[in-house]
């Protein structure tokens, strides 16, 4: 994306999920991008980001209402816009702003439902317009090792994938205490978080998805779920409770930029609270998910996602013509407890070996038929969340896409519709119990 002048920016919401943005444009990339306009209906969430930017360059940014993000557009000659608002505002507000004669960087995942993502399809095909969707996964190095090991053909034809998702109890609880729990919202897990996963299966074997089958629901948050029905606490939560902590709840006051985004002051404005009771009644989001996917290449993937678990990371089997190749990630060991806060405890026990102890892990392991198993160097490249892959998206996102990268990690508008499109026939397929096909959805387009 050469430029002589920076490229003017509008950042159409302001939460947590803006903040990667606008530190990118604030610092390494801020020779080529420069934030004018916030687009958000909270001005106290909005004057947070706002007092960042000031802070550091200087200058007023003023705040426009999502019916004004037309008007922002033109009286801020906007040449992007950079979408992080909630996930069932997505089609909208991508789509006015394709019409408004800008491009879009769209946070995952694309819409919210498949009638959603028509409406950005229709939007593009009448523009001509260009969507870019940041699947920061792609670009951590364990991730692209293993897209290095497939696409080499080393294992053959891929034909399964295994792929196991653990979210912890202070990740995986969150999406059940903030908005995400309303399924209307975001299209519930398997199109919020699994949207990244599934991108990555894509992206892995060069394929496109084609059929899904689905199973699961909410089986542990929600005033009826396991943990309120059948559950007797451990040790450790007894401890705590014992000490006057409830582990499933979130701190917002004790943390400055959370209470800053969320707490009483901005609450005035639009009542949203951000910390609610992971067992509420009403919560819609299902928090225990198995797909079947079959691609159009004759692969077929088999996915769950668990977001209840004591251990978080992710454990894939790519299973091939001449071998198999296996990615293991521990992101967290454990949660426990210390000054009454969650600490994110890096180690982890291996239940293989007595007392075995190791810090975060992770591990490629490569193994051809008749030969022995060997352990892949994965070189840790990125910096940044996401597995060391949030620094590179952010170059791609505003510096343009590379086009010499041999992994094509840049993602576009279809790449986003393909990931989410598992999402959207898994959904189907949970109301129906029946397999969904991807070209059934409507979603406008060929995804090929």
């Amino acid at each position: 994306m050469p430029s002589t002048t920076p490229l003017r920016y509008a950042v159409v919401g302001t939460g947590h999920r803006a903040g990667m943005f606008v530190g990118g444009l604030l610092d390494q990339h801020a020779d080529v991008g420069e934030i004018v306009a916030w687009v958000e209906p909270n001005p106290v969430r909005a004057a947070v980001h706002e007092a960042r930017v000031a802070d550091k360059v200087g200058g007023t940014r003023p705040v426009y209402g999502p019916a004004d993000l037309e008007k922002a557009i033109a009286e801020q000659r906007v040449d992007r816009v950079v979408v992080t608002s909630i996930d069932n505002t997505h089609a909208e507000m991508v789509a006015r702003a394709l019409r408004a004669g800008v491009d879009v960087v769209v946070e995952k995942p694309i819409a919210a439902t498949a009638a959603e993502a028509r409406v950005i399809a229709d939007a593009v095909a009448e523009t001509g317009r260009d969507v870019t969707m940041t699947f920061n996964y792609r670009y951590s190095p364990r991730n692209s090792s293993l897209r290095q090991v497939i696409a080499s053909g080393e294992i053959g034809q891929v034909l399964s994938v295994h792929f196991d998702w653990a979210l912890d109890t202070v990740h995986g609880a969150d999406y059940f205490r903030r908005w995400h729990r309303e399924k209307v919202n975001n299209g519930g897990l398997l199109v919020h978080k699994s949207s990244h996963h599934f991108d990555l299966v894509n992206w892995w074997i060069d394929d496109v998805p084609t059929r899904v089958f689905a199973s699961g629901g909410r089986r542990f948050y929600g005033d009826d779920g396991a943990h309120e029905t059948d559950y007797e606490p451990t040790d450790g939560e007894r401890e705590l409770r014992e000490q006057g902590i409830d582990p499933w709840a979130l701190d917002v006051d004790g943390d400055e930029y959370l209470s800053a985004l969320y707490g009483p002051e901005a609450q005035a404005h639009d009542g949203y609270v951000r910390n609610k009771s992971v067992f509420d009644a009403g919560i819609t989001t299902e928090d225990t998910l198995g797909l079947v996917v079959e691609y159009a290449g004759g692969a077929m993937l088999t996915y769950s996602l668990t977001a209840h678990s004591p251990w978080e990371g992710y454990r894939v089997v790519v299973n091939g013509t001449r071998g198999r190749a296996e990615l293991e990630v521990v992101e967290r060991g454990s949660v426990i407890f210390g000054d009454g806060k969650a600490i994110l405890d890096p180690s982890f026990t291996d239940a293989y070996a007595e007392d075995a102890v190791r810090p975060v892990a992770e591990r490629l392991v490569v193994q051809k038929h008749w030969e022995r198993a060997e352990e892949r160097e994965i070189v840790a490249i990125g910096t940044g969340g996401h597995g060391g892959g949030d620094d590179l998206l952010l170059s791609d996102v505003f510096r343009g896409a590379d086009e010499t990268d041999p992994l094509g990690r840049a993602a576009g508008f279809l790449d986003g519709l393909r990931a989410s499109g598992v999402g959207y026939a898994g959904n189907r397929s949970l109301e129906t119990g029946e397999p969904v096909r991807l070209a059934d959805l409507g979603l406008g387009v060929d995804l090929g």
